[in-house]
């Protein structure tokens, strides 16, 4: 589990630093020209780093699944070999989401208009540049991140179902601890795949809200990650709640 979450903790370290420090650069100074091939490899790496992280989520719901349904088994199921190639298998999958991003838009007659209206360079803001019909354009983006997105939110949907069916056989310390286990990857999971779904589950058209959405899953939620994992140590969060206590004088 913690290699997983170091893993986690590095995808989201990785995917924050290509846009954030960018962002406040252009707020501070005022610059917000970016060179065509420096956005196409910020299109690559945040669509690698974003879609490394959807498949290692999934990865890290079949951890869950085998740590709380096959208890005895884990050390034997989840050994580190096979952590190695599920960690492998999500940077491949990022990868070839990425590529498949970058094909679908390199090479296009960009002839339009040079000015995006977003903090970041996008699939959906891209092809508003492109002086063709992006209709079938915007299908295959749709088909890749939207689908993407969905299976793997889907899956873990299930994987969750099974969990939960799973936890009628268990004590109520059992059940407590299991709940412990799963929630914060809920919660990180519900944070990140929900602005993903709307943001690339629909046609290929922007709205205003985008660039709110996308600060969302770019900026805060892999700030939030550690702190949502870390409250799971009991040490932390007796900790926390003192500090808040002694300065708000609440009673938990």
């Amino acid at each position: 589990m913690y290699f997983f979450l170091a893993c986690l903790s590095f995808i989201d370290l990785m995917y924050a630093s290509l846009i954030f420090p960018r962002l406040i650069t252009d707020l501070y100074f005022g610059e917000n020209t970016i060179s065509f091939q420096t956005c196409l490899t910020q299109l690559f790496t945040e669509h690698f780093f974003g879609g490394s992280e959807i498949v290692l989520l999934l990865v890290m719901a079949c951890d869950c699944y085998v740590a709380i349904c096959k208890p005895l088994h884990y050390l034997v199921i989840m050994r580190q070999r096979v952590c190695v190639v599920l960690l492998l298998l999500s940077f491949v999958g990022g990868f070839v989401h990425s590529v498949i991003q970058l094909v679908t838009v390199y090479g296009l007659p960009f002839c339009g208009p040079n000015v995006i209206d977003h903090f970041m360079c996008d699939m959906y803001p891209l092809l508003k540049l492109i002086c063709t019909d992006t209709y079938v354009i915007g299908i295959l983006v749709v088909a890749n991140g939207g689908l993407m997105c969905t299976t793997v939110f889907l899956l873990l949907l299930v994987s969750y179902g099974i969990i939960l069916h799973s936890l009628k056989n268990l004590s109520q310390e059992g059940r407590q601890k299991a709940f412990q286990t799963c929630g914060s990857h809920i919660t990180v999971v519900v944070c990140f795949f929900v602005p993903c779904i709307f943001m690339y589950v629909r046609p290929a058209k922007t709205f205003p809200t985008d660039k709110s959405l996308s600060v969302f899953y770019t900026v805060i939620t892999p700030m939030l990650n550690p702190l949502i994992y870390s409250l799971r140590n009991s040490e932390l969060s007796n900790s926390m709640k003192k500090i808040f206590s002694k300065k708000y004088h609440i009673k938990w």
